[in-house]
């Protein structure tokens, strides 16, 4: 197994030549990706694999790889933790709202460890992005819902982690259109909705 046992949205799994699509995972550039958060199932396909004229050969079937959501059993014994965010821990958070100054996020993840439970933080105008700061735009980098892979730069107040988005690896790795689909990213700020061709700024994380 080369994938791992819990992966976070836009996260390669392995080669489509490998693997097939199953429920929570989507092809991008000839690679499985994860669609969701949550742990990584395998299944054994049925029937034959098709060769490459579309007829059924002699060559193994493929296995399907899919994505269960999070609030299913998680497999091979590994819990939800209620893991601390620390400085400079790398965190996953889905955008909960979004103002001029600021946009507030729900924290899911820490480093590789899901929460159990919900953690606030904020990701302030001045760290969205390292340069040309003063021309910044919460709305044209995140929007509600939005997965955003962020990290920890101060503990903050009682009730907020100050998040940073200021690096290329770091920005939305997952976001949905206006119209309720699914995008993916064509440039550092730019997603594109595959049913409209429709393009929303973001502020993109630089793939894995």
């Amino acid at each position: 197994m080369t994938y791992p046992p819990i992966a976070i949205p836009g996260q390669p799994l392995g080669p489509a030549s490998r693997y097939l699509s199953g429920p929570g995972t989507h092809v991008q550039n000839s690679q499985l990706c994860a669609s969701i958060l949550g742990p990584v199932v395998e299944q054994a396909a049925r029937g034959k694999a098709k060769a490459s004229s579309g007829k059924a050969g002699d060559a193994p079937p493929l296995p399907i790889l899919s994505i269960q959501r999070s609030a299913l059993p998680v497999p091979n014994d590994t819990a939800l933790t209620n893991v601390l965010p620390e400085v400079d821990a790398v965190v996953l958070a889905r955008v909960t709202r979004i103002n001029p100054r600021q946009a507030t996020v729900a924290i899911l993840v820490v480093g590789e460890s899901v929460c159990s439970d919900e953690f606030q933080g904020l990701i302030r105008v001045q760290d969205v992005r390292a340069t040309e700061k003063d021309k910044v735009k919460i709305f044209s980098s995140f929007r509600p819902g939005d997965i955003v892979r962020a990290q920890v730069v101060s503990l903050g107040d009682q009730s907020n982690y100050y998040l940073s988005t200021a690096g290329n690896h770091l920005g939305v790795v997952m976001a949905t259109s206006e119209g309720g689909n699914a995008m993916y990213p064509i440039s550092w700020k730019e997603f594109k909705d595959p049913v409209t061709g429709a393009t929303e700024s973001r502020k993109v994380a630089k793939p894995f």
